[in-house]
């Protein structure tokens, strides 16, 4: 396990495991906000959580229900408290993926304008890779500097079928 995966370990207080048309996913909460969304089988999944399942967690279904929405093809951006845990420079890069619109892209590249280092493409692509909150601090907007798709944590079929779903998928 990794330092980060050890501090989600040790914050989360909840869990509950939702359905999806892209697979299972947990969800899981901090006393601070949202800290989790994986599919099943993601990469840098934290794998079993000592936290309580707790279908009835007021943020946990909330988070159940816009993700719902988002699936059925709803356009309203997510409301949620977040607790991003990571390191200072995967929060800067998580920042700015929460920028990114519904419908649009943005390469590693321009990502890297936006943080410390505008040399660090490899870096955000880490950062990127590592975002604990899939869907909704939207790491599948993110694509080669010439459209390509690019490596996605929860697997390419999942990033198409998400970019699918929000119409942007690059020509």
């Amino acid at each position: 396990m990794s330092r980060i995966t050890d501090s989600i370990h040790a914050a989360c207080t909840a869990q509950c495991a939702v359905e999806s048309p892209l697979g299972p996913m947990l969800l899981a909460r901090t006393a601070k906000g949202l800290a989790g969304v994986w599919f099943d089988g993601q990469k840098h999944h934290p794998g079993v959580l000592c936290a309580p399942v707790f279908r009835h967690d007021p943020l946990l279904r909330e988070a159940a229900s816009q993700l719902k929405a988002y699936f059925d093809g709803a356009s309203t951006p997510f409301d949620l408290p977040l607790d991003l845990l990571g390191t200072p420079f995967q929060q800067s890069v998580w920042r700015v993926l929460l920028a990114i619109p519904a419908g649009s892209t943005r390469s590693y590249g321009t990502i890297t304008t936006h943080v410390a280092s505008a040399t660090a493409v490899r870096a955000v692509g880490g950062a990127v890779g590592r975002n604990p909150v899939s869907v909704i601090v939207p790491c599948h907007r993110v694509v080669g500097v010439d459209g390509s798709l690019t490596g996605y944590a929860g697997g390419m079929d999942r990033k198409l079928a998400l970019l699918a779903l929000e119409r942007a998928l690059p020509r």
